[in-house]
């Protein structure tokens, strides 16, 4: 597998790679806010004092798909090991109670007698069963249908057909259940999601003179996201007018995209940015709380579902107070070349400062005189056009 460091650039991160932190940057992040979802997507939510652990066993394949695979491959390993040896158990004990093992009854017919035409001898309830170890491979070979041929079950014992038809109807169903276990995790939905993309900030700048929070996904593949959706919330710590302290209160902002709605076409990079409005829960913020002690998180979720395998899958990132960057915007990577788009994913998280209000959307909707000391924001090049033309015919002198 290659390197995930040789092939995607430091401007932006994977859903599932965890954020390099600089050697400048390790005491501060100890002050900073804990995070309740990483950059990863993982959620920093421990479960302690769960009284009532046999829940999960009510649920045994979940728990068997949720655990890591050395406990996983561990129980595989086990379920068959043991399912052979207790069948291999119960074979020699049905050996041992009819009297196979009595190398006395279990001698055949003398070569003479049966010459001679003498009535056969003992017939055991599976051949060739001489001690546990024979029962043990009699036993595997009844359960993973090898059938060498050397041992069978005969007619004499109805228990023992009995416990042929049991051990064969066990086997299918440990089959089953640990070949699913073994492909529902092989085939998780949130494999897909390593390779769906977030910025590594946000930005706060002008948009049709509105202050929004802007961000940038995309999919480094090129099978798509069907039906994908994108959603944000503004996780804080809040207290109610009667004194209730919710400390991790989940308050969802409304979204806008360039398609409209929620829902996106991710063929490439967008750009997904929320308008601050008097209904935003980001109504109040300025430059000065975009500190590592605010307490404030964004989070992002997108969702979807697999184009080859029709599964959902969801991609989550956050973004704390102080990877928020104020009057920054994101700069353009998709160009039109031959004739084609192309995305150049080595800006993907790139951005360039552009003239933004230090205040608050609130006093920017009271003081509308503060857009006209604004300066112009330059143009950036939405696309460039690489035309490469090609002569129709030639000129040549003609000869004397």
């Amino acid at each position: 597998m290659l390197s995930r460091k040789g092939i995607i650039p430091e401007e932006y991160v994977l859903t599932r790679l965890a954020e390099d932190v600089p050697d400048h940057a390790r005491y501060r992040a100890r002050e900073r806010r804990a995070r309740f979802v990483g950059k990863n997507g993982a959620c920093n939510v421990a479960h302690k004092n769960i009284r009532e652990q046999g829940r999960f066993l009510q649920d045994v394949f979940t728990t068997l798909v949720d655990l890591k695979w050395p406990h996983t491959l561990l129980i595989f390993t086990m379920s068959f090991l043991c399912s052979w040896l207790l069948f291999g158990m119960v074979w020699w004990l049905i050996a041992f109670a009819h009297g196979d093992l009595d190398h006395s009854t279990r001698l055949q017919r003398d070569p003479g007698e049966a010459a001679a035409g003498a009535p056969a001898g003992f017939v055991p309830c599976v051949t060739s069963i001489h001690s546990f170890t024979s029962a043990f491979l009699f036993s595997i070979e009844v359960q993973v249908t090898i059938g060498f041929g050397g041992r069978m079950v005969t007619e004499e014992c109805p228990a023992a057909i009995l416990v042929l038809i049991v051990q064969n109807i066990v086997g299918l169903v440990i089959n089953a259940i640990m070949l699913g276990c073994i492909f529902m995790k092989t085939s998780q939905a949130h494999r897909r999601a390593e390779t769906l993309i977030f910025s590594k900030h946000a930005v706060i700048a002008l948009r049709e003179g509105k202050l929004c929070f802007m961000l940038r996904v995309g999919d480094l593949r090129k099978s798509m996201i069907i039906s994908a959706t994108i959603r944000m919330q503004v996780v804080k710590k809040t207290a109610s007018l009667e004194g209730e302290v919710v400390p991790l209160n989940q308050i969802d902002i409304q979204m806008e995209n360039p398609v409209g709605g929620n829902s996106i076409f991710l063929v490439s990079p967008l750009i997904i940015y929320h308008v601050i409005d008097k209904n935003s829960p980001l109504y109040d913020i300025s430059p000065l709380n975009l500190h590592h002690h605010e307490d404030l998180e964004i989070i992002v979720i997108l969702e979807g579902v697999v184009e080859t395998t029709g599964i959902t899958t969801q991609a989550r990132t956050s973004y704390l107070a102080d990877e928020i960057l104020w009057g920054q915007r994101f700069v353009p990577i998709v160009a039109e070349e031959d004739g084609r788009y192309s995305v150049d994913y080595s800006k993907f998280g790139n951005t360039v400062k552009v003239p933004t209000p230090s205040c608050t959307a609130r006093q920017l909707e009271e003081d509308k005189s503060i857009m006209d000391t604004m300066p112009l924001s330059p143009k950036g090049t939405i696309r460039k056009r690489s035309v490469k033309l090609k002569p129709r015919f030639t000129i040549s002198d003609e000869p004397s």
